[in-house]
């Protein structure tokens, strides 16, 4: 059993030039999200992995449904590796659509520069990376331990950061697979087990324009939206007292990320829209927090109006996204045991099997009976990794251990 895991660890070293250039021509292709269009990434991929035998079933989901969802273009990508009757199937999915890179970089960010160690660009290590370390896993796995049994699936897909629906809920829904454990890209050196849920919504507030020289003809929805704002960062500050049980989770957090409004600096804002983001911890229950939610902006609303001579503003509040909390299945056992000794082994530590606050693909799964652990390439830290952030970066010697950890577990799962 040692030298089998000796001899997956050494194809990784023997490949891992190969590895590395297969990442940088997977960050070259820019798959911003929004707008989304993420198809010629699909096509790439695809086209790259094809030299070392591996078919990719093309998904394409409806364009009309793709647009209707707020982007361009996705095509999801399963690639099957039967090894014979008998065994598991277990899917390995890393998601291809990344945030736009937004300012302050100081290196290309579909440039994927290679320095000190470091290869840097957006998506190297959420979670392009991951499309190379299950792949070289699978190309190592088959090249040294031969499986005879079990299924193998990759499932690259692009719908993550709008929620997954059409990504890996597409596939799932659509009955194109079914497995029976499964791994999603990592973003740092844990066993994720667990993850908040995340309420999005979206608020526009109705005013009147005016001329600004003659504010009391107008109604500010810049205004009353500040308003509404206010309670809810006040809400944002009643989370903290509130305590997950689920190590690696903290409090629910509320978060404004997107205000639009106004048409000029002399005019009275007649409409402000805003976008927020509402974590969920596990414990939570997302229908009642979405009812909370939507009181406190109408209170607020209420209370902004009480007393003014004119109509005041009125309000729409639009769900953006519902992403259920990830709770772990007791099925995920045998991922959580091989990643956690062979991350030892090849790390030096045991890595925690804990919760994150992030949200993921990995509770659609999850929802359905799969059981599923996140675990990939990624530093010791989300925040060392720069995700969703400028100069985002993968320390390469992180990529070739994890590709090393997801070998050596496939092989003990397959044997």
């Amino acid at each position: 059993m040692t030298d089998r895991y000796a001899a997956l660890d050494a194809w990784i070293d023997q490949h891992f030039d190969e590895q590395v250039q297969f990442l940088q021509q997977l960050v070259r292709v820019p798959t911003d999200t929004p707008p989304g269009n993420n198809a010629p990434h699909a096509e790439k991929t695809a086209e790259l992995i094809k030299a070392w035998g591996f078919e990719a079933e093309h998904h394409a989901v409806p364009e009309q449904q793709v647009r209707d969802y707020g982007m361009q273009s996705i095509t999801n990508l399963i690639v099957r590796r039967p090894y014979g009757d008998g065994g598991r199937t277990i899917a390995l999915n890393a998601h291809g659509d990344v945030v736009p890179p937004g300012d302050g970089w100081t290196h290309d960010p579909y440039g994927a520069e290679v320095l000190d160690g470091k290869m840097y660009g957006r998506a190297t290590a959420v979670s392009k990376s991951d499309f190379s370390t299950f792949t070289f896993a699978v190309r190592a796995l088959e090249a040294v331990a031969r499986p005879t049994r079990g299924t193998v699936e990759l499932h690259f897909t692009y719908d993550e950061e709008f929620g997954g629906l059409l990504g890996p809920g597409w596939l799932l829904e659509q009955g194109l697979t079914s497995p029976d454990l499964m791994i999603a890209a990592g973003f740092s050196y844990e066993v994720v087990t667990a993850h908040n849920g995340c309420l999005q919504m979206e608020v526009t507030v109705h005013g009147k324009m005016a001329h600004a020289a003659v504010p009391h003809t107008g109604i500010d929805a810049l205004h009353g939206a500040v308003a509404i704002m206010n309670a809810l960062f006040d809400e944002n500050r009643q989370y903290q007292q509130v305590t997950s049980q689920v190590p690696g989770i903290k409090h629910p957090y509320l978060n404004i990320g997107r205000i639009e409004g106004g048409t000029n600096t002399n005019v009275i804002p007649g409409k402000v829209v805003f976008k927020l983001d509402r974590r969920m911890i596990p414990e939570e229950k997302p229908a009642e927090v979405e009812a909370h939610i939507r009181a406190v902006i109408t209170e607020a609303a209420r209370a902004f109006n009480q007393g003014r001579q004119d109509e005041g503003i009125t309000v729409e509040i639009k769900r953006l996204l519902l992403a259920n909390a990830m709770t772990p299945l007791a099925g995920n056992a045998p991922l959580v045991d091989a990643i956690q000794k062979h991350g030892e082994t090849v790390f030096g530590a045991r890595p925690p099997a804990v919760g994150t606050p992030l949200y993921t693909d990995v509770r659609l799964y999850v929802e359905r009976g799969i059981p599923g652990v996140i675990y990939g390439a990624g530093p010791r830290t989300v925040l060392e990794s720069h995700a969703k952030r400028s100069d985002e970066r993968v320390e390469l010697e992180d990529l070739r251990r994890a590709t090393k950890v997801v070998a050596r577990t496939l092989s003990d799962l397959l044997a």
